[in-house]
């Protein structure tokens, strides 16, 4: 793996930066700079995904027959940092980085011909259909049943903390197929029209107010078995194929950059005593301390990209990404709260973009600020919203016995 930066590569972080002023517009970087979520509202997601696509730089990952880019690690990297330095508003990873990678490892041809070009050009808005209520990290106990009938399956049950489920047009889901031997040999991987008879969706309003998550509800839903991806009973193996790229993502360069937001914000004189946060040791220590663990995250994650690029799946080192890029999230959140302050008091959810709409939040007026400075408006939001951050896409405890059984044979 070489880490060297190029001409090339000086070049086209040039090429990047000119792409992302001219694009990247105010209300985009707004919602970047004010996200509370791992998530974008839906309407910025899909603006921002459909610039990314004509470019030709939404899937970069994935292999160029696919639309992918041919970037090497080090480009790849760059784009990245890149976008996360300029305060872009994420992309939903359900399409681009989960469904579309388990197509392309485990899909038909057929699957990969109609599906990924969908997901590439946006016609096509992914959600995932894993938990079930009693069903979070022990996700093999699922129980939503898929009855046989020869040519499709009768699908009945319910799926739970279903992000933007509202929005989407198609979900992925585990289901039940075969309840007779043991759990993770009778669940199957299918694909499922959101569109058609027998699914709704009823939401979930977090506490804060604002509508993310969903209930999905299945009743006697038809879905025909060229909607399998991988073999019949064999969706464990699919699921943990996928849960791979979610886990797996590279945490460092969005971390550098809200370190710095944090860093910047300490250095701001207060408006009461004139002192500033970043003159304090102890602080600054804690700044230091945070910039040690990113950069060792950041060498994991080369060296992890680097075998992606050789073509090898993650493995269970994308369950280590999983759990020191959260356990380090949640850690910054921390710090932002401690610079914040008094400042992050107010409960002002309707100045921040928290991944989907706030209908009980009281509505700013007209064109007044948020109190305090803006930088801060998202410490305590973030901080909340990233509590889940150590439990979603396999809790951490579940990655630790991951990494104990895969890598050190325990």
């Amino acid at each position: 793996m070489d880490l060297a930066l190029t001409k090339e590569h000086d070049a086209f972080r040039a090429e990047v930066r000119a792409f992302l002023a001219e694009n990247l517009d105010e209300d985009l970087k707004r919602a970047g700079r004010l996200g509370t979520s791992v998530y974008a509202d839906y309407d910025v997601t899909m603006r921002w995904h459909k610039i990314l696509h004509r470019k030709g730089w939404l899937v970069p990952s994935w292999p160029e027959e696919y639309g992918g880019t041919g970037w090497d690690l080090m480009r790849q990297y760059i784009f990245a940092s890149e976008l996360s330095k300029a305060g872009a508003p994420s992309l939903s990873p359900m399409g681009v980085g989960m469904i579309g990678p388990a197509l392309i490892g485990y899909g038909t041809q057929e699957q990969k011909e109609f599906y990924l070009p969908r997901i590439r050009s946006g016609e096509d808005f992914w959600c995932q259909g894993y938990s079930e209520p009693g069903s979070g990290s022990d996700l093999a106990s699922l129980q939503m049943k898929a009855e046989d009938k020869g040519d499709h399956f009768i699908c009945s049950g319910s799926k739970i903390w279903t992000t933007h489920a509202n929005y989407a047009n198609r979900i992925f889901c585990l289901v039940r197929t075969d309840g007779s031997t043991k759990p993770q040999e009778g669940i199957t991987f299918v694909l499922i029209d959101m569109d058609q008879p027998g699914v709704s969706v009823e939401p979930l309003l977090m506490l804060t107010g604002e509508h993310i998550q969903n209930q999905v509800f299945f009743d006697n839903v038809k879905v025909p078995k060229e909607n399998v991806v991988g073999e019949i009973h064999k969706g464990w193996t699919v699921a943990k194929y996928l849960l791979q790229f979610e886990r797996g993502n590279a945490y460092a360069p969005g971390l550098y950059a809200r370190l710095n937001r944090i860093r910047a914000g300490a250095a701001e004189e207060d408006q009461g005593t004139g002192a500033k946060l970043i003159d304090d040791p102890a602080f600054a220590a804690k700044l230091a301390e945070a910039e040690v663990q990113i950069a060792a995250l950041e060498f994991t994650e080369h060296r992890i990209l680097s075998s992606l690029a050789a073509g090898d799946p993650p493995g269970a080192e994308s369950s280590m990404l999983k759990t020191r890029g959260t356990e380090v999230s949640q850690h910054l959140t921390e710090l932002g709260i401690e610079a914040a302050g008094f400042y992050g008091m107010p409960f002002q959810p309707h100045y921040t973009a928290p991944g989907g709409p706030v209908p009980h939040a009281p509505q700013a007026e007209g064109n007044l600020p948020p109190v305090g400075p803006e930088r801060w408006v998202t410490a305590v939001p973030k901080y909340f919203n990233d509590r889940a951050g150590s439990i979603y896409a396999g809790s951490n405890e579940i990655q630790r016995n991951i990494m104990s059984k895969a890598v050190l044979g325990l």
